[in-house]
């Protein structure tokens, strides 16, 4: 992976405390820290290195079920957390696998739940964990269409009034260079906010597809290669590019009220690309006026760009970097943020002062929806209509192994507004 087409992992190699995060004490004043037990919710790449970044994060957190759809995606999970020594305490009666695995998971006696399984299953298994009074680290996106977020704003309501924690996945919140330059924005080192632009520009072998082999049903093929089925992914602008969407929201203290834009599908042609397009250009409008710009694409040898870019009144900053205005900041470097994530989640918890991301990651979600939106249909969605009113639910009729159908490339001006 070159650095001007950096990964997910690749582009951020360095730091932060999460917002607030310095007021909670890891470990208590006297004696060992309160003991977190964790189960885990599918064991892919980003779910093995989700569990441990978050046994990397505290003393006494351990690792006590783990559930996962695919039986082999399973045990080479479980391959990679065996090597993390006496925080892996994972008996085999703890490890389940099928479609019900992540009932079997929550049923088990843990205290924190990683769901780290596609995005499509995000709120059904969020409403499942609150239900079962478990704590939630869930990776971003919430959701892949609006009844999704609907479900991921209410889950986040109930979780409130049970006292139980929500962190997500948007690790630029627990980013110090972030955590820095946003809290100067808002007490205004750059004046108000009048423009905005918004990045994930780059390549996508991160994301290789994986090929339909014999014996396995639509279903499963689909599943297996989720990055390529809106169902599953809620495609790249809502998978990928919502981390920056995401620092729009926090910046501008808002989410946008409407959204314009364009898109298509020209590199990735391909059946094995599923269905999904492979660059979107989006007009944000936020309140007041104010228009970000929102570029994102996966084309093999491209120039790659990832980040954000603001312009105030007083001065412009780039997030990560700083602030050019009247006064000059640049940041410094801190903690892994994957890891500060769960730092700041676990601390929260042992504080009894649960943090909450469920509305914030829904809103950044939805940000990234409305986009994929407009450009799938070629229309200009509005930010109340799509929360309000739109019917769009990518759910499958069932969730079983069998034939499922994929749906045709959307096209502008043609593919319905739902």
């Amino acid at each position: 992976m070159n650095a001007s087409n950096p990964s997910r992992r690749d582009f951020i190699k360095t730091a932060a405390i999460g917002a607030g995060a310095a007021t909670f004490a890891v470990h208590p004043a006297h004696g060992a820290p309160q003991p977190i037990r964790v189960g885990l919710i599918g064991t892919g790449r980003r779910g093995a290195g989700a569990a441990k970044d978050c046994l990397d994060s505290s003393e006494g957190v351990t690792l006590t079920a783990v559930g996962d759809i695919f039986p082999d995606q399973l045990e080479a999970g479980l391959a990679k957390l065996k090597t993390l020594g006496d925080r892996y305490q994972v008996p085999e009666d703890q490890c389940f696998s099928g479609w019900d695995a992540y009932k079997q998971v929550l049923a088990s006696d843990i205290d924190l739940v990683i769901l780290a399984a596609p995005p499509g299953f995000r709120p059904l298994h969020l409403a499942a964990a609150v239900e079962a009074g478990k704590h939630v680290f869930m990776e971003k996106p919430a959701a892949v269409d609006p009844a999704g977020v609907r479900s991921i704003i209410a889950s986040g309501e109930k979780a409130k009034g049970k006292g139980l924690a929500i962190v997500a996945g948007t690790q630029r919140r627990h980013q110090l260079p972030y955590v820095e330059t946003l809290k100067r924005i808002h007490d205004g080192a750059i004046g108000d906010i009048v423009a905005a632009s918004c990045y994930w520009v780059g390549d996508y072998d991160y994301y290789p597809a994986v090929l339909k082999q014999p014996g396995w049903s639509e279903m499963e093929a689909q599943i297996r290669n989720w990055n390529y089925f809106t169902w599953l992914s809620g495609d790249h602008i809502v998978e990928q590019h919502v981390h920056n969407i995401d620092i729009m929201n926090w910046a501008l203290r808002a989410h946008p009220v409407k959204a314009l834009g364009l898109g298509g599908r020209q590199q990735r042609t391909g059946a094995e690309y599923g269905h999904i397009y492979d660059h979107f250009a989006v007009e944000l409008e936020y309140p007041g006026g104010v228009r970000v710009q929102s570029l994102c694409r996966q084309m093999k040898d491209t120039q790659g760009r990832v980040g954000e870019f603001i312009v105030g009144t007083k001065g412009t900053s780039d997030p990560r970097q700083g602030i050019n205005g009247p006064t000059p900041f640049k940041t410094t470097e801190g903690p892994n943020p994957y890891v500060q994530e769960h730092t700041d989640l676990i601390a929260s918890i042992r504080n009894g002062a649960p943090l909450n991301e469920a509305k914030d990651v829904a809103e950044s979600t939805m940000a990234a929806i409305i986009g994929r939106m407009a450009c799938y249909t070629g229309q200009e969605i509005t930010w109340d209509w799509a929360m309000n009113e739109s019917k769009e639910d990518w759910t499958p009729k069932a969730y079983e192994f069998g034939p499922i159908a994929t749906p045709p490339v959307a096209m502008p001006g043609v593919t319905p507004l739902v």
